[in-house]
């Protein structure tokens, strides 16, 4: 047994710290840890394994375990916690120990490291006039003359617009410079350039 796995069983008692079991342990190193050794790995049994991994072998019932091992002190297990509670939210009873769990705000910032809170709803896309996905950086050009107000001048229909920056909260925005001018303009009149 090396030095981890004897540190791990000491700390669990020699039980998953999820769920409590006792056989098929094995160390789970947390995603994303900002930490290494014990303090990025948890002791847990091959069922929270094998459902951590596979999101469509989950038992949403097993992870009830997590009624009382979200209570822990380890933030590993603290982050397993609050990311399966997130993943399985829309069951009603893991949005109420959610609404519970209390993480301080580094153990906070590694649970949501892996994107688990992401609502893919949420997430803003930019898209050009033909349905294409704008990224920051990328080149546009316009396709149609746009009167840019407070510079008194017309962006030319053509006219390239390099290294854009998309604008966070508006999907229909972006911004780039046009004649030496940071302009903000709108994805319906843009295309993604390919050249």
């Amino acid at each position: 047994m090396n030095d981890e796995l004897k540190e791990l069983t000491t700390r669990s008692g020699g039980q998953c710290e999820l769920c409590s079991a006792n056989t098929q342990l094995a160390i789970y190193k947390v995603p994303k840890s900002p930490n290494v050794g014990t303090d990025a790995s948890v002791l847990i049994c091959d069922t929270c394994h094998t459902q951590l991994e596979n999101p469509e072998k989950v038992d949403v019932n097993h992870w009830r375990c997590l009624n009382d091992s979200m209570w822990s002190q380890v933030p590993g297990v603290q982050v397993i916690a609050w990311r399966m509670l997130t993943r399985l939210r829309a069951e009603g009873w893991p949005q109420e120990l959610l609404e519970m769990l209390y993480l301080d705000d580094e153990t906070l910032e590694w649970a949501k490291a892996t994107g688990e809170a992401d609502d893919p709803e949420d997430t803003i896309v930019h898209k050009d006039a033909n349905g294409g996905i704008l990224q920051a950086g990328d080149t546009v050009v316009l396709i149609k003359d746009l009167v840019v107000k407070g510079a008194n001048f017309t962006a030319k229909r053509g006219t390239a617009v390099r290294n854009i920056s998309l604008v966070h909260d508006n999907a229909s925005h972006i911004e780039g410079r046009v004649n030496g001018q940071q302009i903000i303009l709108l994805t319906q009149y843009v295309k993604k350039s390919t050249a």
